[in-house]
């Protein structure tokens, strides 16, 4: 049986595959039936899907997950923030034009390419300029940013005022064109919303910080939406029983995006072996669909989250962060919009897999 001890768990321990499992049936039976005999084999089918992480060269088409192409330049004066984000391999970095003496220093510490700032344009180290800064406080401002008003490859836009809609109208003026388009960010929450506007996002953000902990952030943010990337690879494990076990607290999970058929959450009582428990978005002859929740288990069982980490369902609130999988291993990160924990009839499901037992508690319906 997993620890309690630890709230956090890595899904990824050692090199090999680790299991994990979904449902085959597509209906969840009723309480009475399991409540006859202690030990009952799901009649509709008697296996689950076993899954395990593994890497992947299909990346998901949602562009948003698709920041391998997403450009990232650090504005900075402190070498604690340069250091770090060199070693997390951004090596461009823009100074203004009196700090020459600092961008040579730094450039003797590390391989870096620095760029410099002159009357609102951007220059490289020969003198050739590659981008133009434009300052938006305005709706007219805004209007000027346009494609062909450039012959530039880059533009660089720093956003005075409101950021949410001229982030996505300059995403959607842009869109398709050759020109990349960089915003000014101030920390790791508004380079997401420039690399995510209007699911797209802008071609990359200049992070202007000098707090190590940001570029630490944003880091881990990218890794997060690239673990989208790989997928789990499905194999069969076999149910050997299932039994009520009683009252207990359930979790119910509604997240702030909707689910399709096939797609769920990773839940189980080891982090080393979930289930996946599928979301509400079939409808049923009692019940109308809920797209956007999973009926997910009991307050002590893990979920899988991003990292490569779980969390105790119990520990789950809005806005944190889970792993939404589908039937074949797509893995997308969703938001928590609500968590509700109620006492409901419990069910203990056992699975057999040949190196391991794994065991999920679980509401009936």
């Amino acid at each position: 049986m997993a620890s309690l001890s630890s709230a956090s768990v890595s899904l990824v321990r050692t090199p090999t595959h680790l299991p994990c499992f979904r449902s085959n049936h597509g209906k969840v039976q009723s309480l009475n039936r399991y409540s006859k005999t202690k030990t009952t084999h799901l009649s509709i089918n008697s296996s689950l899907r076993m899954c395990s992480i593994a890497a992947s060269d299909s990346p998901l088409s949602t562009s948003m997950y698709e920041l391998s192409s997403k450009k990232v330049w650090i504005w900075t004066e402190n070498s604690q923030v340069m250091t770090a984000a060199v070693e997390r391999g951004w090596d461009t970095f823009i100074f203004s034009s009196q700090n020459q003496g600092l961008a040579n220093e730094w450039s003797k510490i590390a391989l870096i390419d620095p760029l410099f700032i002159k009357e609102g344009e951007i220059f490289d180290n020969a003198g050739e300029r590659v981008a133009t800064i434009f300052q938006v406080s305005t709706p007219s401002e805004l209007k000027k940013l346009h494609p062909e008003a450039h012959h530039v490859g880059n533009v660089v836009i720093d956003l005075l005022d409101w950021q949410v809609i001229p982030a996505e109208n300059i995403v959607a003026e842009f869109q398709g064109s050759k020109t990349t388009v960089f915003a000014v960010s101030k920390s790791p929450a508004e380079a997401q919303l420039f690399l995510e506007a209007l699911e797209h996002g802008l071609g990359g953000v200049v992070l202007k910080v000098e707090d190590v902990k940001a570029v630490l952030d944003l880091k881990e943010y990218f890794n997060r939406r690239n673990e989208v990337h790989n997928r789990l690879s499905l194999t069969k494990a076999t149910i050997t029983q299932v039994h009520a076990v009683g009252m207990g607290d359930r979790v119910c999970v509604d997240l702030c995006s909707l689910m399709g058929p096939g797609e769920g959450l990773l839940v189980g009582s080891f982090a080393r072996g979930l289930f996946l428990v599928h979301s509400e978005c079939l409808e049923s002859s009692y019940i109308a669909s809920r797209p956007f929740r999973v009926n997910a288990g009991p307050v002590h069982a893990y979920v899988a989250t991003p990292g490569g980490k779980t969390s105790y369902l119990s520990e789950l609130k809005a806005g944190k962060e889970v792993m939404v999988v589908d039937q074949t291993g797509k893995m997308r990160t969703a938001i928590v919009g609500r968590v509700k924990i109620e006492t409901r009839l419990l069910i203990l499901v056992e699975a057999k897999y040949p190196r391991c037992y794994c065991f999920a508690a679980d509401r009936c319906k």
